[in-house]
């Protein structure tokens, strides 16, 4: 399945660098390509224009294959918003911030990006936070692209084997940011990544690709013996230095420990894992509702943006795995030859690489 993976990538390695939308850079996602792994540009939620012009900067600077990531989500009912919207105003006030929690014009969705992907010729279509419909899915197919969707439990994965989806990633519970789940019938699932791969790998004769804390040649290869094809990492290329992560979060995760992440939606309204703060700890404390995604996450993103630009990251969310301290300040292609390098020194070499 390793074969498979880098055959319908096109990449020399079975590395893929995890799109992580505020942190990624189109600078990040050609370095990771030239070094012979997968980049991935991160455009969910973004207009059709934006999308563009991202994938035509990305295409500037490298000449290989790179992924597009989709969030596949469904715009749910507007909740309430009043009590959420008056406490992060109040929130702004007391930090002395001159912003307002507002929701944009409009929210877009996959639907919005679909043609954008077709006309720039994207052959590495990965998604997550649901499945987009099967229109869009053919519509990709009938471009010659290759699907690549996320799940986080095996209920998850069969859903996306039975639509046809080339290459399944398994996210585990480890995962910094954004978890990929998607069936609402089921419980938030909670798997750790040594339990939900092996079981997934076992079950769908498809490439399947390891996310969770993968932060070296150790644990990469621990994964592919697991059954994984390939591994994606995150929270390792926070610290890079094409990443648009702040100075305070890069260096925070030097300082982390294994205990100082937590999963939360007081961010976004949708679960993920960071570094606690105080923001987090605030929402959480107030007591109110926090709405769903993507109306929670539009209305702190002001008070996130000026606490970015403010390089304070006690009102941010600073997104990482249950590894955080293994996050380089190093070039991107140079994590890349490091993770390679800690491969080949192993073992497997003979399994895990075309060479």
């Amino acid at each position: 399945m390793t074969h498979e993976f880098l055959r319908l990538a096109g990449v020399r390695y079975p590395i893929v660098q995890a799109p992580m939308l505020g942190v990624t850079t189109p600078e990040m996602v050609a370095a990771v390509a030239e070094a012979g792994g997968l980049g991935s540009l991160p455009v969910g939620g973004l207009s059709p224009e934006k999308t563009e012009e991202l994938i035509r900067q990305t295409r500037k600077l490298t000449s290989k294959p790179f992924a597009v990531n989709l969030f596949a989500h469904r715009i749910p009912e507007m909740p309430e918003l009043q009590a959420m919207r008056e406490f992060l105003d109040d929130l702004a006030g007391d930090l002395g911030l001159a912003v307002s929690a507002e929701l944009p014009a409009r929210h877009y969705t996959y639907s919005d990006q679909i043609e954008v992907l077709v006309r720039e010729q994207i052959r590495f279509v990965s998604f997550t936070f649901g499945v987009p419909d099967d229109e869009a899915l053919n519509r990709l197919r009938e471009n010659g692209a290759v699907l690549n969707g996320t799940a986080t439990s095996l209920k998850e994965a069969l859903y996306l084997d039975e639509k046809d989806v080339q290459v399944i990633t398994v996210q585990g519970i480890e995962a910094g940011g954004h978890r990929g789940s998607f069936l609402e019938e089921e419980p938030l699932p909670q798997v750790g990544l040594m339990a939900l791969l092996p079981t997934v790998a076992d079950r769908i004769q498809r490439p399947v690709l390891a996310a969770g804390a993968i932060s070296s040649g150790k644990s990469a290869c621990a994964a592919m013996l697991l059954g994984a094809a390939g591994v994606q990492v995150g929270t390792l290329f926070v610290g890079s230095h094409e990443s648009r992560a702040i100075a305070a979060w890069k260096e925070q995760l030097q300082r982390a420990v294994d205990t100082d992440t937590v999963l939360t939606r007081a961010f976004s309204g949708r679960w993920a894992r960071g570094l606690r703060n105080e923001m987090q700890e605030t929402i959480e404390a107030s007591g109110i509702p926090i709405p769903d995604y993507p109306f929670q996450n539009s209305l702190s993103t002001a008070l996130r943006q000026e606490a970015q630009r403010r390089d304070d990251g006690r009102f941010t969310n600073l997104w990482a795995g249950q590894n955080p301290f293994r996050a380089p300040m190093e070039p991107a292609a140079a994590i890349i030859r490091q993770l390679v390098e800690e491969m080949k020194s192993l073992e497997l070499k003979n399994k895990v690489f075309i060479e």
